[in-house]
């Protein structure tokens, strides 16, 4: 996945500016593609200029103006062309159960607040994700609900079944990263278990 699919996705629900693209970023696609501002803004350009959108100039308050990006024919096209391809797996780099490898070198204490960081890492998304499966099921996921505006009514139950599956798939992993951790905690305990002698 790239970025431009990431926008491409969200501009195929309505058109919006880099403002609302950035909010509605951080609400939906930054679970599972993070970009701050600094790569959202010079990327809407490169994607205009590749005729993946059009943008013009809106009104903004009350004498500004902001520019609101449309996506053009090509850009459904290049969308509907990466969802068809196959995914690219990459090489991960995961800090986390690298340094778990090495544990023999941290100090038992840095060891267990490694892993009590990466349970409340986990833990902290894991509720984030079951409110977005809450907000699936209530009918209150505001991009959700405007992509269902603009979709067939045939289309509505697949729509809401693919986005609670995915949040369900980072709910997996969200359990599945606490219960690693605590395993952790466990073995560090079992492996650092001190013998009292006998009196």
């Amino acid at each position: 996945m790239s970025l431009r699919h990431a926008l491409l996705a969200l501009l195929t629900v309505e058109p919006m500016t880099g403002y609302d693209l950035s909010k509605a970023f951080q609400a939906s696609v930054s679970h599972v593609w993070h970009a701050p501002d600094s790569q959202i803004y010079p990327e809407l350009r490169r994607m205009e200029a590749d005729g993946l959108l059009v943008g013009a100039e809106v009104p903004w308050g009350p004498r500004g103006k902001k520019r609101e990006y449309h996506v053009t024919t090509a850009g459904l096209d290049a969308f509907r062309a990466w969802m068809n391809e196959p995914l690219s797996y990459t090489r991960e780099r995961d800090p986390a159960h690298l340094k778990a490898a090495y544990l023999e070198w941290a100090e038992p204490d840095a060891a267990r607040a490694a892993l009590h960081a990466h349970i409340a890492n986990f833990d902290e998304q894991r509720v984030e994700w079951l409110a977005k499966v809450r907000e699936i099921d209530t009918g209150t996921s505001t991009m959700l609900e405007k992509r269902l505006t603009h979709a067939p009514a045939s289309e509505h139950a697949s729509i809401r079944a693919y986005k609670r599956y995915t949040y369900e798939g980072l709910i997996a992993r969200a359990e599945h990263e606490i219960q690693w951790a605590e395993r952790g905690l466990a073995l560090i305990d079992e492996l650092n278990k001190t013998d009292v002698p006998l009196g």
